[in-house]
């Protein structure tokens, strides 16, 4: 680089890193907040800036980056979960005399059609009765349904979904665990609103305190699930021709869901059990008569990291410990993820890591760690579905923009940055690639605690992202 281009891009990044400075020491909102800030080159690594780099911080859903990176790392881009039908008895004529067992391993993506399907592959097998009973087996992980720190008011939404061997997802976002509870208004002002779910289950109690009221009235609709129980509680007010609200609940139990909509499944195909259900563990001696696969890793990582989808990294994490040590628990699996770390190239001593979503308020990383992390991974055979899982800021195709189409729409910054972002109460946080005006590739992590309002996060990282642009 001649000597004059070279002093005047000297130049251009002393600007750049003072105009950020300025901005973390006057920004109102983050006042008694502390910023952790960690800007490197994507080249060399070196760190360009840093401000409180090596403070540890709650990362909130920038975690999923270190998930991500290690259940890669750790059980490879092409990994499947499986879910299994079995039996402990033999098939005489139509009839199989003895238990059937429906054996779930950790798939966040089993649908109703799955189930559907291996119902269908049963009944093809020539099985129209079952002289037994039907039974669930969720004891590929471990029985703690939930990470140390989340806390009983997150259990019922989407985002707080129980962890099971065998569970069920609503739809192909796979927020496993869950059913969409849709509310319409009746078809006429004073009665009920009408409540649907999906998938349709037997498994869910709806108690229906709604009323259809004028369209110039209010919309108002709380959905809430009992605590410990498969009762959700529907009240308010609808208005007549109001477009239908729909809300994502969690089910008590996923092992109980899951095994409610395949006795659904089997009933389709005309399969009568005359025995009953359970939930058990698979005999040893059981024999397998059909299975099913999700989709692998490399495309579950889109749903997982586009819609910073919690429940995909709890599994993760429970499927590396399953993976290397024989235990699916969050105990076993954060040993795999701190193992991972250290072939990366990223030292774990100085973090804290109490699950695979970032919920927690206890987890503690470190602005520089994780930018490290995201340097380190560019030398993996997997980094291209990485970075591919990364929501593209300012791209409104939801599975491409994924957390980020709405942010930076700038048209000169469409597709220049891939991050992930983070929100959990009073942080916010973003980290990932960015391309320069200038052509130059940075790597970059803001990491933003004890906000007042961690909505006030996100429009302090566009301007941080938005100066880096001009570097």
């Amino acid at each position: 680089m001649p000597q004059q281009e070279k002093a005047d891009a000297n130049a251009s990044q002393k600007q750049v890193f003072g105009q950020l400075n300025q901005l973390v020491m006057n920004e109102p909102r983050l006042k008694g907040a502390i910023a952790g800030i960690s800007v490197r080159s994507a080249k060399n690594g070196e760190i360009l800036y840093q401000h409180a780099g090596d403070v540890r911080l709650r990362p909130a859903s920038n975690l999923k980056l270190i998930t991500a990176a290690t259940a890669l790392s750790a059980l490879g881009e092409d990994h499947q979960f499986s879910t299994e039908i079995l039996t402990d008895g033999k098939l005489e004529e139509n009839k199989l005399i003895g238990n059937l067992y429906l054996k779930g391993k950790g798939d966040p993506t089993l649908l109703q059609e799955d189930l559907d399907l291996l119902a269908k592959k049963i009944k093809k097998s020539g099985v129209d009765v079952i002289f037994g009973n039907v039974i669930a087996d969720d004891t590929w992980y471990d029985d703690e349904r939930y990470s140390m720190d989340l806390t009983w008011s997150d259990e019922t939404y989407y985002y707080g979904s129980a962890v099971s061997g065998l569970t069920a997802s609503p739809n192909k976002d796979y927020d496993s665990g869950t059913i969409i509870v849709e509310v319409s208004p009746g078809k006429k002002e004073g009665a009920k609103a009408e409540i649907s779910l999906q998938p349709s289950s037997n498994y869910i109690k709806i108690i229906n305190n709604t009323k259809t009221v004028q369209k110039e009235e209010k919309k108002d609709i709380s959905i809430i699930r009992e605590h410990g129980e498969n009762v959700i509680i529907i009240e308010g007010t609808v208005p007549v021709h109001a477009k239908p609200i729909q809300e994502w609940m969690t089910v008590w139990e996923p092992t109980g869901y899951a095994l409610d909509l395949f006795k659904q499944s089997l009933a389709k195909q005309d399969i009568h059990v005359m025995g009953t259900e359970g939930i058990a563990k698979t005999p040893d001696k059981a024999a397998l008569l059909v299975t099913d696969k999700s989709i692998p890793l490399h495309e579950l990582l889109i749903p997982f990291m586009k819609l910073s989808n919690n429940g995909h990294g709890e599994t993760l994490v429970k499927e590396m410990g399953r993976d290397r040590y024989g235990e699916g628990s969050w105990e076993k699996g954060i040993i795999v993820v701190k193992e991972e770390l250290r072939k990366i190239g990223v030292d774990p001593s100085s973090m804290v890591i109490r699950d695979g979503s970032g919920i927690s308020h206890v987890n503690l990383v470190s602005a520089n760690d994780i930018s490290k992390l995201l340097y380190s991974a560019q030398n993996q055979a997997w980094f291209p579905t990485f970075l591919h899982s990364l929501p593209v800021a300012g791209n409104s195709e939801r599975l491409v923009g994924g957390s980020l189409r709405y942010r930076l729409k700038n048209p000169e910054m469409v597709g220049k940055v891939k991050a992930k972002t983070g929100t959990i109460t009073t942080v916010s946080s973003l980290s990932g690639y960015l391309k320069t005006r200038s052509g130059e590739d940075l790597i970059f992590s803001i990491l933003l605690n004890n906000l007042m309002n961690d909505a006030h996060g996100k429009p302090i990282e566009d301007k941080i992202v938005t100066l880096l642009y001009e570097y």
